[in-house]
């Protein structure tokens, strides 16, 4: 599946300055005001002034502040604009030519993968690469959600997608849902929030009659258990971000990729190729 571009969002200000912003962010990373002043070489005394308005802060100290408490880079043009200030990091599409280099590197990774399954998504779970391994596991599913962008949330809890294939749904959306929750509550996304109860809302299938309990999982993460062909393949997964973004699609993109949580499941993929 090549690179393809998605529509970009804007994270709303709503009128707030950048004091009560700076704030929320300090209490939602459980940092006093003394600890922040700390690591930012200020004083406590400068930030109570600041998230009070009392202080307007310049664009180097919001910056600054906004790498202490690990905003991202999204919400950092927010916390510049509340301040006065021109955002500072630009949102460039993906399919802008300024970041060819990116799509070919991305590419690249996802295919030497191969033929173990990887993707990319961005902020709201759009895929925008994927690898042969993730079409294989995406035989069958409809094109209703697999075109013309689709979104992997969609196809892995969707009742006409994935979900029925996974053995062991219920510890797999709990999984999922639970990732979602924690980019919410970091991004504040009414994006991500929509998307969250559309999925949540998903039916989930009942066991067929006379399963056997779950015997425990010997794996050293929490696998994702899915059929293919008739047999039962297991994968870990792991998920990487660019180090220090300077862009904010960049920042957004995220690179799933899975690991055979077993030796058979590796033997298969690897007679799929050949």
């Amino acid at each position: 599946m090549p690179v393809v571009a998605s529509a970009p969002t804007v994270s709303p200000v709503a009128g707030r300055g950048v004091g009560p912003l700076l704030r929320a962010w300090r209490e939602r990373r459980r940092v006093s005001q003394l600890e922040l002043a700390l690591r930012a070489d200020s004083s406590a005394r400068h930030i109570s002034f600041v998230e009070t308005g009392r202080s307007r802060p310049s664009e180097e100290m919001v910056l600054r502040l906004a790498e202490q408490l690990q905003v991202p880079v999204r919400e950092r043009n927010a916390l510049l604009l509340a301040a006065g200030y021109a955002p500072r990091y630009p949102e460039t599409p993906l399919d802008d030519p300024a970041l060819d280099g990116l799509r070919d590197g991305i590419e690249r990774l996802i295919r030497g993968y191969e033929p173990y399954p990887a993707l990319v998504v961005d902020a709201g779970y759009t895929v925008v690469a994927a690898n042969r391994g993730i079409a294989m596991l995406l035989e069958g599913v409809p094109e209703e959600l697999t075109a013309p962008v689709p979104n992997a949330m969609r196809l892995t809890l969707h009742p006409k997608g994935l979900a029925p294939r996974i053995r062991n749904l219920r510890e797999w959306r709990g999984h999922l849902l639970a990732q979602m929750e924690r980019e919410i509550a970091l991004h504040r996304s009414d994006r991500l929030r929509v998307l969250y109860e559309e999925v949540a809302a998903y039916p989930v299938p009942e066991e067929p009659p006379g399963t056997e309990p779950a015997e425990p999982v010997p794996y050293f993460a929490l696998p994702l258990r899915i059929e293919h062909a008739g047999r039962t393949l297991s994968f870990v997964s792991s998920i990487s971000t660019f180090n220090t973004p300077m862009d904010v699609t960049v920042a957004e993109l995220a690179i799933e990729t899975f690991l055979p949580a077993d030796p058979a499941t590796a033997k298969y993929l690897h007679t799929l190729t050949g």
